[in-house]
């Protein structure tokens, strides 16, 4: 739409059980290095099996934003787009990618990558913008 700010969107790839704190932490850390506010964050996307567990649905809380889901077939078909492949997540979800994947379906059909996936220990996350899926 004409005149509408780009969104940008936190895309989350982490590990059972890894706590919010440590999904802030993560997201954080993205905000930190592309120098984005966190007031600018739209959303927090991770893959649909992990979107409704506490930790994600609590740290989106934090930031005040919606916590979404993204399939593992629309994640599948921005894999071309991606950045950063992991040989872990390719064989157990069969796609390269969460963090970056997720940051892209939700930023909408025009979303790009703010850069490469950081990480912590437990969880990895991309920055997105676009206009929203």
């Amino acid at each position: 739409m004409a005149g509408q700010e780009i969104m940008i969107v936190a895309g989350v790839g982490c590990r059972t059980a890894t706590s919010a704190d440590e999904i802030e932490q993560v997201v954080r850390m993205a905000l930190s290095v592309f120098k984005v506010s966190a007031g600018r964050l739209e959303a927090l996307a991770t893959e649909a099996g992990k979107a409704a567990e506490p930790a994600f649905v609590d740290a989106a809380r934090r930031f005040g934003v919606p916590a979404r889901g993204c399939t593992i077939d629309e994640l599948g078909r921005v894999a071309d787009r991606i950045l950063t492949r992991s040989a872990r997540v390719l064989e157990a979800k069969g796609v390269p990618s969460v963090a970056e994947a997720c940051a892209l379906v939700v930023a909408g059909e025009n979303g790009c990558l703010l850069g490469a996936r950081v990480s912590t220990p437990r969880a990895t996350c991309a920055l997105a913008d676009g206009d929203g899926r």
